[in-house]
Order: structure tokens, then C-alpha cells, then sequence
């Protein structure tokens, strides 16, 4: 600003005073009127570079918008003149862009954040350099969408070298108006109006000409106003002409003063920051005002400015702050997922709860603002490579674990087969702890899939309980014939009791031999009974025997006597089976009596070596009443033997 207000009075310098030109002009009402006629381009002429102003665009609404009719909508923008639908374009990008955003927060794993950007301050080389939507999730409709972004670009950018190769045009322009107005002050013009004529043709031909390339606007500008100067100095414009055009000039100031106090109370930063521009780019076109008031009406133009500007820095030095504090509060963020992924879980709950954890820290750094924009690919990066990573590492967890749970599966199935087998049989000791076994085996096993679990669970606990529901069935029906098979035991005692035994020995081991077959046929009794009736049963066959005469041995000979007298045709065959099997007991036996009597003689005398002596005597005895047993059977076989030999010769005669 302090460099317009110099160039000012340099120009205001540069022209002569009111003395100067009344002794050179003169005093004709001709030229009064022709003076008039060329100070009113000075005063109307707008500002030749300053900035194109783009038509007003139309509201629009785009937030309900699906990403359809968005695409829609664009194509529809495309027919339009680009120049005229920037906004508009930013607007439907900023929707859908934020529709893409969500579609990947939906999917299992997290998405790049979008890079964060003022809508009102993007420039054009933000355009040319946004980020496309990221390939993995593109589907048809955002692929439709990067062309058409890809062709508004491409619009966008052909306008805009249209538009920079016209400004160059009109620099050249320019250029040869300056070089005509030169040579307009450098000739003999004698008539002022034929002069003025073409300073005024120059001018309106000037105002005329669009914009020229920004970095050749000042020393144009500054060209073209010192070879305007020349041209009044030339003509020695009277004082009149000088204070008119001042006036108006001081008119046109106070509107632009006007303008830049009203843009003090614009809401957007950014659109009151554009327009001060702009006015500033109108002041510098705008003359000198007279001297006494320049001051007044520059201090008024910069106080405005300066508010503006004022309002501009501390916009900017708060968002500073405030993405200063969003970096602070995205590094926490960093840290708390770098504390989360530190430790490997080792369960599935460890690894549910570490990934809610991540969720929710992903949507809280979702809620927090933009970060410096040279720092934002960095963190972003950083926080969701820790995500990523953990869901990589979970992946291959879950993969393990479903390949564990397979062979737990196909173990459990295996156990299901073994468990229906065993509910098929009735040997109940040896299956129930067959049974229980596998029920240990299934508690060992490791998991299985939820969508299988209950299933296999059921196919293996049913099996379990048809065997112990068909085992408790055969006991209840057991318990009931244990209950008779008691009454028939006891009804046998009593009839044992109550037999009289006759003087004919074979008929009475007969008799007690029936009671035997008879105890033995019938089947179990309760066990709460068995040892009783056992000892009962078995006192009274011996006290028979005592009260008979007859030994234990001489009856167990007489029922194997008995025994072999009705094996059948198999006769033969059994005999020389049942010999060898007693002539390797007898030896058995004599074997033990021969190590049992050498024993015997190592003992020393002493009251312990007593009690082994009475123990190995009694083993003995008990061995050679065996052995004497055994070898009366193996007479009864012998003697069985030569028998069907008699017969089968007395036959054959």
C-alpha cells in the first residue's frame, strides 16, 4: 500500500501546476469544452488488470445426493461452461468423496483417511494434485466418477491456457497502445482536439483489453500512467481539468473505501481476503485525489485493509492452533495403538478386544479435524499401518485357529463313531469305562467351530445316553430277576435242609450234586445277599458231606466221574485234551513243592521265619492235596479211556 501511495504522488509530481498551463493553453471556449471531453475517460476508466470476476454460480444442495445421482449431476455440470461451475464441482467432490469415506468404514478393514482441505482457500493446483479415490475399493460408479473429475480437469485446464495465452495477447495489446500513445505525445499535434480524440480512442481500446499476465501488470501499468502523464503535461491541462478529474477520482476512492468497510463485516475470511484484493487492484487504476485529502482517504482504505488483513492472520494463526492440537490429540491416538498392538493376544477374546479397541480409536481420530498438511500423510500412515498390521496378525490367528478346530473337529467326530459303537454293546463294566474314557478324551479336546459345536456335541452326548439309558434299563429288569433268583436260592437252602440223605453213597452224591446244578443254573441275586446265601449254602453241603462221610475230594471225583461219562461224541477228542491239560498242572504243581521244600531249608529259626515255615507248609499241603486231585481225575480218564476202547472192540466183533 505504502508503494501505491508513492507511485501516486510521483504521479501527482509529474503534472503540471495550474500557472504552468494557463501561460501555454489557450483561453478559448474550444479548448475549455475539449478539456472537459478528456478528463472523463481518466475518471470512468476501469481498472484494466483487474481480476476476471467469475459469474455468481447457483446454490445448490448436493448433501442427500447418492453417489448415482451425483455422477449424474456431474455429467450434466460437464455440458456446462466450466468457468462457470468450479464451486459446484467442489461441492458434489466434497459429497462424494465423504460417501466413499463411508463406504470404506463399512468394509473389515480400515480406510485411508481423505486428505483434509479448505473448500473457500483450495487454488487450482490443489485441483490438478487431488487424490483420487483409492483403487482397491473403487467399483464402477467411482470409477465413473474419476473420469469425469479427470475431464473437468482436463476442461478446466485447456480454459485456463485459453485464458493465459489471452492475457498474452493482450499484453502485446497493451504494449502497442503505450507505443501509440508515445507516439502520440512524440508528434507536432497542432489541434487539441484531434489530440484528444486519439488520447480518448487510446483509452477506450485500452479499457477495452482483458487481463495480462500477472507479473507484467505493475510495470504496465506503471508505463501506461507515466505516458499518460506526458500527455497532460504535453497539453498543459489546466487547473480545472486537473481538480475535476481529482474530484472524481476522490469520488471513486470513497466507493472503494466504502467497499473494502463493508468486507469488514463478511463472515468468510477467505471471500473478504479475495475481494480486498480485487479493490486493491481498482485503487491502483484509480488517479490522483486532490492533495489535502490523499491522506485522509488512503488512511481510510488502509484502516480497512489493515482490519481485513488483521482478520486474515489471526484466521489463520487460529487454525494453526487448531491443527497444532489435532496433531497432539491424532499422536495420542498413535500411542494408545501402539500400546494396544505392543502385545500379541493369545486368545480369541484378547484378539475381540484389541480390535474393538482399534474401532474405537479409529472413529474418534475420524472425529478429530485436519493436521498440518506436511505432517498428515505421515501420521496417517503410521496410525493405520498399526491397524493394518493387526489385522494381518489376526487374520493368521483366525486362520491357525480354524485349522485347529478342524482337527478338533474331525478328533470329536471320530470320538462320536467310537461312543455309538460302545452304545451298541451290553458288556456294561468294560464299556462304561470305555465309555468314560472317551468322555475324558472329548474334555481334553480343544474347540471346534461355532457353526458345528452344538451339533457334534449332541450327535456324542446322545450316544452317551442310549448306552447308560439301555444300561440302567438292564439293571432295573437285573434287580427285578435278582429278586426272584433270591427266593429261588433260598427256596434251594430249604429244600437242602429239609432232604433226607438215604445209606446209598451214589445216590446221595447224586442228590447233592442236583442241588449244586440247581444253585448254579439260577442266576444272580442281590449283592447285598450273595455272600450270605453263599456261606449258607455252602455250610450246608459241607455239613452233609461231614454228616455223610464223604470227603470233598471224593465228591468233586464223582461229579468230574459224572462229567465225563456225559461229554458225547466229542469223547475222544475232550479226553486227551483234558489229560494234558491235567499232567501240565500236576507238573506245575510239583515244580512250586520242589522250590516251596528247598525254601524251606533257608529259613533260619526265629519267631518271623516260623510264620513263613507255617505259610509255605500250608502251600504245600494245599499243593500236594491238588496234585492228588489232579492225578485221581487223570485216573478217572485213563480208566474213561480204556472203557471206549472195550467198547469200540466188542463192537467191531
Amino acid at each position: 500500500m505504502e508503494e501505491t501511495n508513492e507511485m501516486q504522488n510521483a504521479s501527482m509530481e509529474a503534472l503540471p501546476n495550474t500557472e504552468e498551463v494557463n501561460t501555454t493553453m489557450t483561453e478559448t471556449t474550444e479548448t475549455e469544452t475539449v478539456a472537459e471531453q478528456a478528463a472523463e475517460p481518466l475518471a470512468e476508466e476501469k481498472p484494466a488488470e483487474a481480476p476476471e470476476q467469475e459469474e455468481k454460480e447457483p446454490e445448490v444442495d448436493y448433501s442427500n445426493l447418492s453417489r448415482e445421482e451425483l455422477v449424474a449431476a456431474f455429467k450434466e455440470l460437464l455440458e456446462q461452461d466450466v468457468q462457470k461451475i468450479k464451486n459446484r464441482v467442489t461441492l458434489l467432490r466434497t459429497r462424494f468423496n465423504a460417501l466413499e469415506s463411508e463406504r470404506k468404514a463399512e468394509t473389515p478393514e480400515p480406510t485411508p483417511e481423505p486428505e483434509p482441505a479448505e473448500a473457500e482457500a483450495q487454488t487450482e493446483n490443489n485441483e490438478k494434485t487431488e487424490q483420487p479415490v483409492e483403487k482397491p475399493f473403487r467399483d464402477e460408479i467411482s470409477e465413473e466418477f474419476h473420469r469425469l473429475q479427470n475431464r473437468y480437469r482436463e476442461l478446466r485446464q485447456k480454459y485456463l491456457d485459453n485464458l493465459e495465452e489471452q492475457k498474452k495477447k493482450n499484453l502485446q495489446a497493451k504494449q502497442a497502445l503505450i507505443e501509440e500513445l508515445r507516439q502520440l505525445i512524440d508528434s507536432e499535434e497542432e489541434q487539441v482536439r484531434s489530440a484528444l480524440d486519439k488520447f480518448n480512442n487510446i483509452q477506450e481500446r485500452w479499457k477495452g483489453i482483458g487481463e495480462v499476465p500477472r507479473d507484467q501488470m505493475n510495470d504496465l501499468w506503471q508505463n501506461y500512467h507515466f505516458q499518460i502523464e506526458q500527455f497532460f503535461n504535453k497539453l498543459k491541462i489546466n487547473r480545472e481539468l486537473r481538480a475535476l478529474d481529482q474530484k472524481r477520482n476522490l469520488e471513486e476512492k470513497i466507493k472503494l473505501c466504502e467497499a473494502a468497510e463493508e468486507l469488514i463485516m463478511e463472515t468468510s475470511v477467505t471471500k473478504a481476503f479475495k475481494g480486498m484484493q480485487d479493490l486493491r487492484a481498482r485503487w491502483k487504476e484509480v488517479g490522483p485525489v486532490p492533495a489535502e485529502q490523499n491522506e485522509e482517504i488512503w488512511q481510510r482504505f488502509c484502516n480497512a485493509a489493515n482490519q481485513i488483513d488483521e482478520r486474515r492472520k489471526e484466521y489463520y494463526d487460529q487454525r494453526k492452533e487448531e491443527l497444532d492440537n489435532n496433531l497432539l490429540a491424532k499422536q495420542a491416538l498413535i500411542d494408545k495403538a501402539a500400546e494396544l498392538t505392543e502385545k500379541r493376544p493369545e486368545s480369541t477374546k484378547e484378539w475381540n478386544d484389541t480390535t474393538s479397541a482399534l474401532d474405537e480409536l479409529l472413529k474418534v481420530w475420524k472425529t478429530i479435524g485436519p493436521v498440518p498438511r506436511e505432517v498428515n500423510e505421515e501420521i496417517w500412515t503410521k496410525f493405520k499401518g498399526m491397524i493394518d498390521k493387526h489385522y494381518n496378525e489376526k487374520k493368521e490367528y483366525f486362520s491357525t485357529i480354524r485349522d485347529e478346530q478342524e482337527s478338533n473337529y474331525q478328533k470329536k467326530m471320530d470320538l462320536c463313531l467310537k461312543a455309538e459303537a460302545i452304545a451298541k454293546r451290553e458288556d456294561w463294566k468294560k464299556a462304561t469305562a470305555e465309555l468314560l474314557e472317551l468322555q475324558q478324551e472329548w474334555k481334553n479336546i480343544g474347540s471346534t467351530s461355532r457353526k458345528v459345536s452344538d451339533k457334534v456335541w449332541q450327535r456324542f452326548r446322545k450316544a452317551c445316553d442310549e448306552f447308560f439309558a439301555k444300561k440302567g434299563e438292564f439293571f432295573a429288569e437285573r434287580r427285578t430277576s435278582e429278586n426272584e433268583n433270591l427266593a429261588k436260592k433260598e427256596a434251594i437252602i430249604a429244600e437242602l435242609k429239609a432232604h433226607e440223605f438215604g445209606d446209598n453213597r451214589e445216590e446221595n452224591l447224586a442228590a447233592i450234586k442236583e442241588f449244586q446244578r440247581q444253585w448254579a443254573e439260577v442266576g444272580f441275586v442281590p449283592m447285598a445277599d450273595k455272600e450270605r446265601l453263599h456261606k449258607e449254602f455252602r455250610g450246608e453241603i459241607d455239613r452233609i458231606f461231614e454228616q455223610l462221610k464223604i470227603s470233598a475230594r471224593e465228591a468233586e471225583e464223582t461229579a468230574y466221574r459224572e462229567r465225563i461219562r456225559n461229554v458225547g461224541a466229542d469223547a475222544h477228542k475232550f479226553v486227551m485234551s483234558e489229560k494234558q491239560e491235567l499232567q501240565d498242572k500236576i507238573e506245575k504243581l510239583r515244580n512250586d513243592l520242589n522250590l516251596w521244600e528247598n525254601n524251606l531249608g533257608f529259613l533260619a529259626s526265629s519267631k518271623q521265619a516260623d510264620l513263613l515255615k507255617q505259610e509255605f507248609e500250608k502251600k504245600m499241603q494245599g499243593a500236594r492235596q491238588q496234585i492228588a486231585l489232579l492225578q485221581a481225575k487223570l485216573r478217572i480218564l485213563v480208566e474213561a479211556e480204556k472203557a471206549e476202547k472195550a467198547e469200540k472192540e466188542e463192537g467191531e466183533k
